[in-house]
């Protein structure tokens, strides 16, 4: 299995847990990038960016900005890549092998030299067939009960969500915490 890290672009503020950020700096570490290659000895590991449009950016007191978005096209261009010089430990490293999948509710508010780099796959609505068969799927992966992953499908045609289409991530969050009270010591 390829390693992977996760980085939850919601709650990045900047750039540098990613990428890392220089030596002097108070809280200078090597980014999440360069730590997973070195501690897998892997290449060609998978980095996942989770709502990449929701990121922060810092900026210095002398201006410049560190924003996620920015720090990837570097990273995402094949002839920078091949060179790009990690900020902590200030030499070059060729990360040209790695592999991106980044996620955004709202890729109009990605920067466009990002999107030139990483076109946008945009991915249709499951519908409620879709949905429940995942519910199903996921539900006896998961050795939830009968019971349990009925109420979730229940839930999910409830008249309140005939209004929207039901979401993989509502049905995700259902699926856990049936999995969280399943599991859970009983109460006396």
């Amino acid at each position: 299995m390829l390693p992977t890290t996760v980085v939850e672009a919601t709650s990045e503020s900047a750039s540098f847990g990613l990428t890392g950020s220089q030596r002097g700096w108070g809280n200078a570490q090597p980014g999440r990038l360069i730590e997973t290659i070195l501690r897998n000895l892997v290449a060609n590991p998978l980095v996942v960016i989770d709502e990449l449009e929701k990121a922060g950016t810092v900026t210095s007191s002398k201006g410049h900005s560190y924003g996620l978005a920015d720090s990837l096209l570097p990273l995402l261009e094949t002839l920078t890549s091949r060179r790009w010089k990690c900020p902590y430990y200030d030499i070059r490293f060729d990360v040209s092998c790695v592999n991106y999948v980044l996620t955004c509710n709202d890729y109009r508010r990605l920067p466009e030299p990002l999107l030139s780099r990483c076109p946008p796959i945009r991915l249709r609505n499951l519908n409620k067939d879709e949905i429940e068969g995942f519910v199903r799927r996921e539900g006896e992966k998961r050795c939830l009960s009968d019971l349990a992953i009925e109420t979730i499908l229940e839930a999910i045609q409830h008249p309140s969500c005939r209004t929207s289409q039901p979401s993989l991530r509502l049905a995700s969050r259902m699926l856990q915490r049936a999995s969280e009270l399943e599991n859970a010591p009983p109460l006396h």
